[in-house]
């Protein structure tokens, strides 16, 4: 388990993390989401080493986290590093032996890897000749080489057009799957929505919520519901402590004052026609980000 406890992180005058506390769980993906400097990119790299924070505590199954430790680590910078003229398979395996693998492992995972990541047939390629999307693919498999214990990411879907999406999200599941602890940001919600088991939401250097999805979508849902019903519910439009926010013949989307009301929607619906479905909607992740950000 990576935990983070307490984090602060100053800049001057200038206060980038306050307090940020979130646990990135091993077989788990955690989204870390939150709008432009809000402090995700600050928060990775004070788990990496590479800033020191002003307060708090990082560890990793209770033990403070240090240099040995973070060698089974994997990152993928937003700022992407790999060495343009190289050929892709050698630059993978050039990474696995900094890692500490031997030369013919490195080799092999360096291969394995990228055919993972459909880049089997670019391997002896340079980076440079590669498109940005297939030099994403490489920097990811960069992070994954050495079988880190923590995946780390920075918005590692940029500039994937939608089937590389789906490979990398592929690769992603099966890692974690193996008892990895995977923690990535993205601006793109829905893929976070998809990927992640777990959500950390921040901004202004501060956690605004953080918690499995499924969880965080049930404290977040309002007092909406949709009926399907093979009956006209037009009458939802006069229904005391309704408002009706879509409306297409049997199929409504309202919102209730009160549970008593939605009870009560139920049972005329049920004496009025065959009700098809009836249950509350719960909000997007997109929802929930305006919502607690805000």
């Amino acid at each position: 388990m990576l935990e983070l406890t307490g984090i602060t992180k100053r800049f001057g005058e200038r206060t980038a993390l306050d307090d940020v506390s979130f646990q990135v769980a091993p077989g788990r993906i955690t989204g870390f989401v939150g709008g432009n400097g809000a402090g995700k990119s600050t928060t990775m790299r004070i788990i990496l080493g590479l800033l020191s924070k002003d307060g708090g505590d990082v560890t990793l199954d209770g033990v403070p986290l240090g240099a040995s430790a973070r060698r089974n680590f994997g990152y993928m910078p937003e700022e992407r590093g790999l060495y343009p003229r190289m050929k892709v398979r050698e630059q993978i395996a050039y990474f696995a032996r900094l890692h500490g693998l031997g030369k013919r492992e490195a080799a092999a995972r360096a291969e394995e890897f990228l055919v993972q990541l459909g880049l089997e047939e670019r391997m002896t390629d340079s980076l440079q000749d590669l498109s940005l999307g297939n030099q994403q693919r490489a920097q990811i498999a960069v992070a994954l080489v050495h079988d880190p214990r923590v995946l780390i990411l920075d918005e590692p879907f940029s500039g994937l057009d939608p089937m590389a999406v789906d490979v990398v999200l592929a690769v992603l599941q099966d890692f974690a799957a193996r008892g990895s602890a995977v923690l990535f940001s993205s601006h793109q919600l829905d893929l976070v929505e998809r990927l992640c088991d777990d959500l950390v939401i921040i901004g202004g250097g501060q956690v605004r919520a953080a918690g499995p999805r499924d969880q965080l979508r049930e404290e977040h849902s309002s007092n909406r519901y949709q009926l399907v019903s093979s009956g006209d519910t037009g009458w939802l439009r006069e229904e005391p402590g309704v408002e009706v926010i879509s409306f297409d013949g049997g199929n409504a989307i309202f919102d209730v004052d009160s549970a008593d009301t939605a009870q009560r929607v139920l049972r005329r619906s049920v004496a009025d026609g065959d009700v098809a479905s009836f249950a509350p909607q719960q909000p997007s992740l997109a929802q929930i980000f305006k919502e607690v950000v805000r």
